[in-house]
């Protein structure tokens, strides 16, 4: 642990709704929601103003119409945000040259190697406010909300405690004061299943976990997770501020707008996603031992199945071959019999080298595809609501909504007020779509 409380989680509130508000003047104060618009879309980001009503991140989006129905429905604009986001990052930079961004969103700032007059909490605290201020200076208005503690956990604990733009310090010393109240799953990686066999043990808040011995932990959860479970109950978290994440996995997945029920239309997803995974891998000069399959159900549970080589491959066909051995598992249990909505396919365990024959293996041929069927793949729609257009004569503006062959647009920028609506036709020669 750290003598200091040093490290910074820095969480943009409501990202994506935040910076649709800040460019839609008409949309500030007022519920948005930001992910799928259609009947099978999920909810990424809600404004707190849809909160109140109960939408949340991850909800299907035709839950989230029916408790919120006057909320705006927006399509992302991923550029505006990795944008917005570039400026939040650059000015961490600048403050030290340690940050490590988990997401678009957020990131992990170690303020010893700012090189700073004073570690004390006091001064390190003026600073944290200090770059809340610079944030909203540099995105327009955003605001974020920041967590300080000795380590990376509490501080990111402490970032979720007073949002939104709220600052929560927790001085040295003081951590598990803080964390032994809350409930379990406020320990990365206590998700539903874990929870649910620590609840059956007895186990709901962070104290009832302090007192749970390793080896009972390690019984209850696996040798992995009962580990780090023991040692963050007892606020002990020494991972370092990583400045560079060196990627992980390469994997590629789709999200269909019908439900997939025919293996073999499965069986050709898959293979065309190994291709695709395997190019990108020897784009950047990897490969990898571990291939997953995942699997979204119709019901929105999702599946994750692997398979481990014992030597990194980069080879479509091997990729392929053992994708579809992970599919055939699960269909023929008659977990897909629902019908899925998503497939992806992915590679773990990363090496800069390849050695097919190390093992004996070979190459596995890349098996052939099945005949040409039209995918129901989730595609962006041409005039989607929240998207980003200009009209010759009026202008920037954005989509209100579009139907039978008319689409109508608000007229307005991040610099001016509330703007005029009017409606055209999708042909329209003046009017087309940003990029």
């Amino acid at each position: 642990m750290r003598p200091h409380a040093c490290v910074l989680h820095l969480d943009l509130d409501a990202f994506y709704a935040s910076v649709e508000q800040r460019d839609k003047p008409s949309l500030r104060g007022k519920p948005v929601v930001v992910g799928g618009i259609g009947g099978r879309g999920v909810v990424s980001t809600a404004s707190y103003e849809a909160r109140r009503y109960g939408v949340r991140s991850a909800m299907p989006t035709r839950e989230a119409r029916a408790r919120c129905p006057h909320a705006a429905f927006l399509y992302p604009r991923f550029g505006a945000y990795r944008e917005t986001s570039e400026r939040v990052m650059a000015l961490l930079r600048g403050v030290s040259p340690l940050v490590e961004p988990l997401s678009l969103d957020e990131a992990f700032v170690d303020l010893a190697a700012a090189g700073l007059p004073s570690l004390e909490t006091d001064a390190l605290t003026g600073l944290a406010r200090e770059l809340r201020e610079r944030v909203r200076e540099v995105t327009g208005g955003l605001t974020a909300s920041v967590g300080l503690a000795t380590s990376k956990f509490v501080a990111k604990v402490a970032s979720d405690l007073d949002k939104p733009d709220g600052l929560v310090v927790v001085a040295p010393g003081t951590e598990l004061d803080l964390l032994r109240p809350m409930q379990v799953r406020v320990i990365p990686g206590v998700g539903p299943a874990t929870g649910e066999r620590l609840r059956r043990a007895g186990i709901h808040t962070v104290a009832d976990l302090e007192v749970v011995s390793l080896e009972e932990l390690v019984r209850l959860v696996g040798k992995a997770h009962g580990g780090w479970l023991y040692h963050l109950a007892r606020a002990e978290d020494d991972r370092p501020v990583v400045a560079e994440q060196e990627t992980k996995s390469v994997s590629v997945e789709s999200t269909y707008d019908t439900d997939l029920t025919d293996r073999v239309l499965m069986e050709s997803l898959v293979i065309r996603q190994a291709r695709e995974v395997a190019d990108r891998l020897r784009k950047h000069g990897l490969s990898g031992r571990t291939v997953t399959l995942k699997v979204r159900l119709h019901d929105f549970t999702t599946i994750s199945r692997s398979s481990t080589r014992p030597a990194p491959t980069d080879h479509a066909g091997t990729i392929a071959r053992l994708a579809r051995s992970l599919l055939g598992e699960l269909t023929e249990s008659g977990q897909t019999a629902g019908g899925v909505r998503l497939l992806g396919v992915g590679v773990s365990g990363l090496a800069d080298w390849v050695q097919e024959d190390l093992f004996g293996e070979g190459y596995d041929e890349l098996p052939e595809e099945a005949p040409e069927v039209e995918v129901p793949l989730r595609q962006r729609p041409a005039w989607a609501p929240g998207l980003d257009v200009v009209h010759a004569e009026y202008g920037a503006g954005w989509v209100w909504g579009s139907g039978k062959g008319v689409v109508t647009v608000r007229f307005e920028t991040a610099e001016t007020g509330p703007g005029p609506v009017r409606s055209f036709s999708v042909d329209d020669p003046l009017l087309s779509p940003l990029s």
